[in-house]
């Protein structure tokens, strides 16, 4: 019988099991617009996801610590008021993955840098949250902090080895460079997906590549 190479198994959530992209640009726009500034480029939406928002809006948007934080906390606002889970689908074929990792007995953790609140009203509007043994997102952020990839994962793994998870043999999925970094910095290996946003390049790193999610079967369950 085939035995996964991996004890555990955390996944980044935007760009990897989800799209939300139908509904991230709307609602930058609005922000945008209330600090003045020009709408932002379509065509670099997909910077945008991924990252945490704090540091895009200082880096894509020019605006200040401060202001940064606040317009976190506006587009947030207007995420909250459309419902989380509203203009977000899931990528065909994820599903089965997961419910296939799960019947293997591999514990999953997400490890997103987005609001956990949001992570957690996705995955129950497909009914995916009881795939999950652990669920890491970021916490609210108060002004001058952002929760990167890095805390992410260490929370996801924290969380799994509180619920007796083997933690010894993780690996992470995900479609940016951030997840890369990340899980460098806790010794993890990466499989890169290339259905999400991440841009030539950002696979560099990663220790597997997958272009379809029928690709992931044979990775994760040996």
């Amino acid at each position: 019988m085939p035995v996964s190479p991996y004890s555990c198994i955390l996944w980044d959530v935007d760009g990897t099991i989800a799209d939300a992209s139908a509904g991230i640009l709307p609602r930058l726009r609005q922000v945008f617009a209330s600090f003045g500034l020009p709408d932002p480029d379509a065509e670099e939406l997909s910077l945008w996801i991924g990252p945490p928002m704090h540091e895009s809006f200082q880096l894509r948007a020019g605006l200040g610590e401060a202001q940064a934080h606040e317009a976190v906390e506006r587009y947030r606002a207007l995420a909250a008021a459309d419902g989380y889970a509203s203009s977000v689908n899931i990528y065909p074929g994820v599903p089965e993955v997961l419910r296939a990792v799960q019947d293997a007995g591999i514990p999953q953790s997400t490890a997103s840098t987005k609001p956990e609140n949001q992570v957690r009203a996705i995955l129950e509007h497909y009914e995916l949250m009881s795939i999950f043994t652990a669920i890491s997102g970021a916490r609210p952020v108060p002004e001058g902090r952002t929760d990167g990839k890095s805390f992410v994962i260490g929370q996801a793994l924290e969380r799994l080895r509180a619920a007796g998870v083997d933690t010894s043999r993780p690996v992470l999925i995900g479609d940016r460079h951030h997840d890369v970094e990340g899980a460098a910095e806790h010794g993890m290996p990466v499989i890169f997906v290339s259905w999400g946003f991440g841009e030539p390049g950002e696979a560099d790193g990663a220790a597997f590549l997958a272009s379809d999610p029928a690709d992931l079967p044979a990775l994760l369950l040996g």
